[in-house]
């Protein structure tokens, strides 16, 4: 089955840096976009970025547009988001999603960003 599991989330001061993964399993990675989603506790969710099946043209939201960088390693099953210059604002469930046609048909369990001084 279809299995997303994203790690690397933690607590960062504001201005730094932080990568969070996601590994994939259940289905063939390299054939789909992939997005990343976040949650702030007690608001919707916002997409933030998606990528090719290949790995070229990222897509972001305004958001963190020149901040964050979406990648992935194909050979590896493994999704990545690379977050610069964080605010606390960033501080949210991060979730990976298997992007079919815009639809977020599969979703990893999440993974908690906190920043904070």
């Amino acid at each position: 089955q279809v299995q997303l599991v994203e790690s690397g989330g933690g607590l960062v001061q504001p201005g730094g840096s932080l990568r969070v993964s996601c590994t994939a399993s259940g289905f063939t990675f390299s054939s789909y976009y992939m997005s990343w989603v976040r949650q702030v506790p007690g608001k919707g969710f916002e997409w933030l970025s998606r990528i090719y099946p290949g790995g070229g043209s990222p897509a972001y939201a305004d958001s963190v547009k020149g901040r964050f960088t979406i990648s992935r390693d194909n050979a590896k099953n493994t999704l990545y988001l690379q977050m610069n210059s964080l605010k606390p604002e960033d501080t949210a469930l991060y979730y990976c999603t298997r992007d079919y046609y815009s639809s977020f048909d599969y979703w990893g369990q999440g993974t908690q960003v906190t920043v904070s001084s």
